[in-house]
């Protein structure tokens, strides 16, 4: 859909930006000032005009945005100086936003506050319908703003939404962006070595990328139940707490000063309205982020502190300006020192026979502005009258020379050559820099082009490879796939991974099963690189890759992670995942949403055999496993253990099948002590009367500690090998 962001630049809006652009939106900007600093290429269009223009109608027709998020109490565009002023033109602003929006009568606007609305401290959190409590030209501006916003909703029938964000922070990237708690005080450390801090004074802090992703579940939602919401994490935290964990990073030298004086002041927004319908919680929690914060900012601290003016005393203000002053006075020092052997050519030429009509002044003046250019020339003519003057006053008194019309006349032939000169090489230096400008803009945009044709040509070439080929298409992906319906249930995983291989184009492929909500356990493979992440994974702490599986899309991965596969795709059992999908050896070329779709089609079809396998098994597990033990019976663990060799032997897993022998224990007494010795991955069963245990994704070498913990559970054990099924 097509966005409006209504703001100025800072870290929320880029933030926004990038979660848009991540999304497949496009995206336009409206902003008052020409932010020189801030130009993102994944900006569709930008727009300078003021909030209460009349030119806003105009510029919503043009755009007809599904969307307009107004950054309202993070807008930069309001620098709240003169506060009184400033909430004047913020009124005024966001009404005329609100108007013009209202007279199109389509899409949805999104405005943002922010928990400054409440002045007063309250004992319990606060929900959507506490009546505000501001204090200050800032903060009724917000909430007069926020009421507005709700009146519009409610009796023009208008899809508004407020958002109000409590005490929004993040990592600052400079001085300026420091406006939040933690990184105030983490300021305050840096600069006097001392951080005053008050346990009396809590909080619940929101970090910027949660914000941003809490703020897109309401952009992007089909409906939504109410016009207000608190974004917040409901953790309350005090000024203390963080003080503490600044320290801690800061080192020795920072101090908290104990300012616990006066009454509690609590301020902690309830998110539960929120939660409760976009299920959204918070992954950026204070403690880990104020930590990187303070190890963020200890190490560029000199870039804040000067930026902060902490260094810029009277020394370092008079070498600066000493240095901008060299620099400006290096092309008159120049000129003064190409001044004295000129001079002295002029005054040896004036005596000589054939020298004398050559006027070295004149090549001094052009040369200065071939060189320079106007300014230049202007000095050395000036310095070119005054030495001719010199010379003329050795026979002459300096009236006659003054009086002598031939002085102006060469006068008059200087400055004229000198500034006709000096004025071209002045516009030839404007048109050279547009030119370089011009050729610059040119090579960027060549570049974009240049991708985007690199992008196109791959796409071609695959989609035409598609065509001729024929090895990619449904119908081969279907019938492919549809091979697996004619394994055993116990072999059907094994043969997934060889399949996806062959359909993907990768000799790399392995497939993971989901032990619990964080860890996935390697079930097969086709090769060593496909099992690079190991036997077993915390998939939940691997950044892109999890938020990738979670949303349920073909995770691509773009920056060439050596740690995670080229691309990943979760199988899903109605809410929960079952199975994740890793490809590895995908060349470059071929990671293209194309790839991607063919990913997805074929799990969703090898979704149905697993899925079909799984409820067999779970249909006869009374009859897979002797009752009330966890030894599962003759038949199906024969079929089991036929289909671990077979698959071992295609390369597809790896297995160790163990012979027990359990001496005067019986059968389920030795399983009850064996019951702690095997995983959940292992199985434990019965072939010609004696009890086996089949260890997955192990070798002969990993076997060994199981065989030394069952020998000391009063049992023998051994590596069975050659065993004929």
């Amino acid at each position: 859909m097509d966005v409006l962001l209504v703001g100025g630049a800072n870290s929320l809006m880029t933030a926004m930006i990038d979660k848009l652009n991540k999304e497949g939106h496009r995206i336009y900007v409206l902003m008052e000032h020409r932010f020189q600093n801030f130009q993102n290429r994944k900006v569709f269009e930008y727009y300078y005009f003021p909030y209460d223009s009349d030119c806003l109608k105009e510029v919503f027709e043009s755009i007809n945005p599904q969307l307009i998020l107004c950054m309202g109490a993070f807008d930069t565009n309001y620098t709240w100086t003169d506060a009184r002023k400033e909430s004047v033109r913020y009124s005024l602003g966001i009404t005329n936003i609100l108007t013009t929006f209202a007279a199109r009568q389509s899409g949805r606007l999104v405005y943002l506050s922010s928990e400054e609305v409440y002045g007063d401290s309250y004992t319990v959190d606060i929900t959507e319908d506490t009546p505000t409590s501001a204090r200050g030209f800032r903060a009724m501006a917000l909430a007069q703003m926020e009421q507005q916003c709700r009146n519009y909703s409610r009796q023009m029938d208008l899809d508004v939404v407020v958002l109000r964000l409590d005490h929004l922070y993040s990592r600052p990237r400079r001085a300026g962006e420091c406006f939040h708690i933690g990184a105030k005080m983490c300021m305050e450390g840096l600069r006097t070595g001392k951080i005053s801090a008050s346990d009396r004074y809590q909080v619940s802090m929101l970090h910027l990328q949660d914000a941003v992703d809490f703020i897109y579940q309401v952009c992007a939602c089909e409906s939504h139940r109410k016009s207000l919401y608190n974004l917040s994490s409901s953790k309350m935290i005090t000024q203390m707490e963080i003080a503490r964990i600044l320290c801690d990073r800061l080192g020795p030298d920072v101090q908290i000063e104990d300012n616990s004086v006066g009454s509690v002041h609590r301020v902690v927004l309830s998110n539960e309205a929120f939660a409760a319908e976009f299920r959204q919680s918070i992954r950026h929690e204070p403690q880990e982020a104020f930590t990187q914060l303070a190890i963020y900012m200890k190490k560029h601290r000199n870039e804040f502190l000067i930026a902060d003016g902490v260094r810029d005393n009277f020394l370092s203000r008079i070498l600066g300006k000493s240095a901008a002053l060299f620099w400006a006075l290096l092309p008159f020092v120049e000129n003064l020192i190409c001044f004295i052997p000129f001079f002295m050519l002029n005054n040896r030429a004036t005596d000589s026979k054939y020298f004398a009509k050559l006027d070295f002044y004149l090549l001094y003046v052009l040369l200065f502005a071939v060189v320079h250019g106007q300014q230049q020339a202007t000095f050395s003519a000036l310095l070119s009258i005054l030495g001719y003057v010199f010379r003329q006053m050795y026979g002459r008194t300096g009236f006659e020379v003054m009086m002598d019309y031939n002085t102006y006349v060469w006068i008059a032939q200087l400055f004229i050559v000198g500034l006709i000169v000096g004025y071209m090489k002045d516009r030839l230096n404007v048109m050279q820099e547009e030119n370089r400008q011009e050729i610059h803009y040119m090579e960027s945009r060549l570049d974009d082009i240049s991708d985007i044709n690199a992008s196109n040509a791959r796409m071609k070439n695959l989609l035409a490879d598609q065509i001729i080929n024929e090895e990619d298409s449904l119908g081969k992906v279907h019938d492919v796939t549809s091979r697996l319906n004619n394994y055993e249930p116990e072999e059907v995983l094994f043969y997934a991974a060889d399949i996806v291989a062959k359909l993907m184009g990768s000799k790399d492929v392995a497939i993971y099963t989901i032990a619990n909500r964080s860890y996935a356990r390697l079930y097969s493979s086709t090769s060593r690189q496909a099992r690079k992440m190991g036997k077993s994974i915390q998939y939940l702490e691997m950044d892109d890759l999890s938020e990738a599986l979670k949303e349920r899309r073909v995770y691509i991965n773009k920056k060439l992670d050596e740690r995670y596969p080229m691309m990943a795709y979760g199988i899903y059992s109605e809410d929960e995942m079952q199975l994740i999908l890793m490809v590895w050896g995908l060349p470059w070329e071929r990671m293209t949403l194309a790839q991607a779709d063919t990913l997805s089609v074929i799990s969703d079809l090898i979704q149905n055999a697993v899925l079909r396998a799984n409820r067999y098994l779970e249909a006869l597990e009374d009859r897979r496993y002797i009752s009330g033990t966890p030894i599962m019976e003759e038949e199906a663990f024969t079929k089991l253990v036929r289909a671990y060799l077979t698959a071992q032997t295609h390369g597809l897993t790896e297995c160790a099948l163990v012979a027990i022998d359990i001496k005067a224990f019986t059968m389920e007494e030795a399983a009850e002590k064996v019951r702690g010795v095997f995983r959940q991955s292992d199985y434990l069963g019965v072939m010609s009367g004696k009890l086996y245990l089949l260890l997955s994704n192990s070798d002969e070498n990993a076997a060994g500690f199981v065989l030394e913990r069952i020998r000391k559970l009063e049992m023998d054990a051994r590596v069975q090998r050659g065993i004929d099924l």
